[in-house]
């Protein structure tokens, strides 16, 4: 018989996930519908989006082959029976705080930083790039995990090595740019662009380095069409940026810059984003969503 969720010690709550204790050794990940943009919380849940969450994450774990958190199969018995197919069983992990972002194309608050500066996180690029220009090779671009309700900070390299040490800072850097060299080439044969991901690492007992949380789901990711790429515009695009265009587009009625919270999401823009998180998921596994857990 699965537990009941009320059995696990509520430990946090992020922007998207809950976290609950199992035992000393075990957490329960859970992914939910919400969904956040411009660092809030939106109220409108995006029906189904934690089950894509975690569909992508425990394919890309399993493709992937790299040291990672999971504990469990999708549809472990410590799972309680609502849950499955929305959570995962993880390890206990000493989280590093840096958010490991590995960067293929100019986009985002990659090409707000570059055009300030020439470059991004301190690393210096060509000059004459626009938006959604495909840089000669990926980067690494390390931010600052930020609380819900603040922005992520972008930061160099070096206050990386300044906070972790030289060691573990190579390290993270290598394992993100590796990680993510195999994810967008195997999303080219699936017909898409991986323009961006990022990462989050912890370290086991005997300080191994192992990938957490998500991984490459359309929250965490930006994936593109290739068939209908084009540098100096926007992409089309099956993550939440459809939602971060209607909020800032005329028919929301927001002001991003005002104190005030997002609106509602209307009910055409809901139905569209989940369809564009189901595509990503059945456009990169070849597998029916349909089929995945309940």
């Amino acid at each position: 018989m699965r537990p009941s969720l009320s059995s696990y010690k509520y430990l946090s709550r992020g922007k998207v996930r809950e976290l609950y204790a199992i035992d000393d050794d075990y957490m329960l990940l859970v992914a939910t519908d919400r969904i956040s943009a411009y660092d809030h919380v939106l109220t409108t849940p995006i029906p189904d989006k934690g089950r894509v969450l975690t569909a992508m994450s425990f394919f890309f774990f399993d493709l992937l082959g790299a040291a990672n958190h999971l504990a469990g199969d999708p549809e472990d018995q410590r799972i309680p029976a609502e849950l499955v197919g929305q959570a995962m069983v993880v390890k206990r992990l000493k989280m590093i705080e840096i958010e490991c972002v590995a960067r293929g194309y100019l986009v985002g608050s990659g090409l707000v930083d570059y055009q300030k500066t020439g470059g991004v996180c301190g690393i210096p690029l060509p000059k004459g790039l626009v938006e959604g220009s495909k840089l000669d090779d990926p980067i690494f671009t390390p931010a600052t995990k930020a609380d819900i309700g603040q922005h992520d900070m972008n930061i160099d390299f070096q206050t990386v090595i300044d906070q972790l040490g030289p060691e573990l800072a190579f390290k993270l850097r290598e394992d993100t740019l590796d990680i993510y060299f195999r994810a967008s080439n195997y999303a080219e044969g699936r017909g898409l662009i991986l323009a961006d991901t990022k990462f989050e690492f912890g370290l086991d007992k005997n300080n191994n380095l192992i990938l957490a949380d998500e991984v490459l789901t359309p929250d965490s990711s930006r994936y593109w069409p290739a068939d209908g790429y084009a540098e100096g515009k926007g992409q089309a695009s099956f993550d939440k940026q459809f939602v971060r265009n209607w909020l800032t587009g005329p028919d929301s009625g927001w002001d991003r810059s005002s104190d005030e919270p997002p609106p509602p999401l209307p009910d055409d823009i809901v139905a569209a984003t989940r369809t564009r998180y189901i595509e990503a998921y059945e456009r990169i596994s070849g597998l029916s969503f349909a089929d995945w857990v309940h």
